[in-house]
């Protein structure tokens, strides 16, 4: 019996883009999950510290992770640039874009560092408590020392992975965190003689976890063979010359739009700082907990990119539609089942992070939230890096910033902390917000991914 509209070949042709893309994308699951691993390390160690300690982790993360994100997002361009490189078969000149994406990144870095210095007065606008607002200045400036490090490493990775190649990341990532986890417990409970630094000594972990991943990087992009090619340490190679025009072109979008993104989780955390350590703790953990089920649709996003720009750098542009499309398919999948997982076990993932009972109560509350905007997520982070894959991100960023400011913000902030729609929400009302904005971005981006695919069929 023939299923109507069922077409075998292309079956099989989604089944095995669907293979491919699964391949590529868990190497790079295994590195970002290892990386988000790393706070959640901080989230639980602080946690287990005070809620004062978790809470200026928290209030210090919500500047730092906004400009990390756009510092990862502006050197992400170096992915697809490579990936249509290789995909054309200009492998020489990889390199050499990588290394100008660096006089990108060294910039980018110091500005970071001169912003997160200035943090004290950020929390005093927002009315953070003293004893939390404290630590959060402290955990910033030790994680300034470790900004050089994670550009570096940022630049280094996404040239290895515009390659196809993803194993060196996922080990330099797995290696890192038992170097994370005993940094972390020598800085914040003051052992081999130093003094006990709480929640700070997160901050000093980290930084030199940044430095251990960058140079476990730099040495492989060194020493292995199957970089040789790409003549990145050949300084007498002069193609490329553009490399940072192009990496600003396309990555500034890119970092915009993650800054738009992560800039709302910031604001939130600052705005709920005034209704105490709980609500901030609360916020925190489920953000935590959400970064680490996103980095499985943030991985097959970043496989979909390297796969849709090798096909456009081949000039097979019915294979990256095909990759687009599978991705999505994939991608919605899994966020179906993390969802169910998530609601099925709320609170003994919420356990995990605190023995609190009434903090325990307000996580559970917000991980059901969470599990209602996962779906939604995965598929505008689709949308994006398939976009990315064809080199569009100017469009992408105007829509993000309609789906989150225009849409998310204003009616968070109403829900969560007015009696504009009834009794405050408190953190309740920011989460459901975000469904909504996250359901409107993937409208929006899945639109704009149609178009791009139509006008160049």
């Amino acid at each position: 019996m023939k299923i109507p509209f069922f077409n075998p070949k292309l079956f099989r042709l989604r089944q095995a883009e669907g293979r491919a893309l699964l391949v590529l994308a868990a190497p790079i699951f295994t590195s970002l999950f290892a990386q988000q691993t790393l706070a959640f390390v901080d989230t639980v160690m602080a946690g287990r510290v005070s809620a004062v300690d978790l809470a200026g982790v928290a209030v210090g993360g919500s500047l730092w992770i906004p400009l990390l994100l756009f510092l990862y997002g502006v050197l992400l361009a170096v992915t697809p640039l490579v990936a249509q490189l290789y995909g054309a078969g200009r492998t020489a000149e990889c390199g050499p874009l990588a290394r100008r994406a660096l006089w990108v990144a060294l910039p980018l870095v110091l500005v970071a560092i001169l912003l997160l210095r200035q943090a004290a007065g950020v929390f005093v606008i927002m009315g953070v408590e003293a004893a939390i607002a404290t630590i959060a200045v402290d955990y910033l400036k030790a994680l300034t020392w470790g900004l050089p490090a994670i550009g570096i490493f940022y630049v280094l990775r996404n040239l290895s992975e515009g390659l196809g190649l993803a194993r060196p990341s996922m080990l330099i990532g797995l290696a890192s965190l038992p170097v994370n986890i005993f940094f972390n417990y020598i800085f914040i409970y003051g052992k081999l003689g130093l003094p006990a630094l709480g929640g700070v000594g997160c901050g000093w972990g980290t930084t030199v976890t940044l430095w251990f991943m960058c140079g476990c990087m730099f040495l492989t992009i060194r020493r292995v063979g199957a970089y040789t090619p790409t003549h990145f340490f050949d300084l007498s190679q002069k193609r490329g010359a553009q490399g940072a025009t192009q990496v600003l072109r396309l990555g500034l979008p890119i970092g915009a739009t993650l800054l738009v993104e992560s800039s709302i989780f910031a604001l939130i955390a600052l705005f709920l700082a005034p209704l105490g350590a709980v609500a901030v703790a609360a916020h925190q953990i489920t953000l935590n907990y959400s970064s680490l089920i996103f980095m499985i649709p943030l991985s097959l996003s970043s496989a979909m990119t390297i796969r849709v720009g090798h096909a456009v750098g081949r000039g097979r542009l019915d294979r990256a539609r095909l990759v687009s499309h599978t991705g999505l398919t994939v991608t919605a999948l899994i966020a179906l089942a993390t969802a169910t997982f998530t609601l099925l076990l709320a609170g003994p993932i919420a356990a995990l992070y605190t023995r609190d009972p009434q903090l325990i109560l307000s996580v559970v509350g917000l991980l059901t939230l969470n599990a209602l905007y996962q779906l939604p997520d995965a598929l505008q982070v689709g949308a994006a890096a398939s976009l990315r894959g064809y080199k569009d991100t100017r469009v992408p960023l105007l829509l993000v910033v309609v789906a989150y400011w225009v849409i998310s913000l204003p009616l968070g902030y109403t829900l969560a902390l007015t009696n504009l729609w009834g009794p405050p929400l408190g953190a309740r009302g920011f989460w459901i917000s975000l469904i909504i904005g996250l359901s409107v971005s993937a409208l929006l981006l899945g639109s704009r991914l149609w178009r791009v695919e139509r006008r160049l069929s």
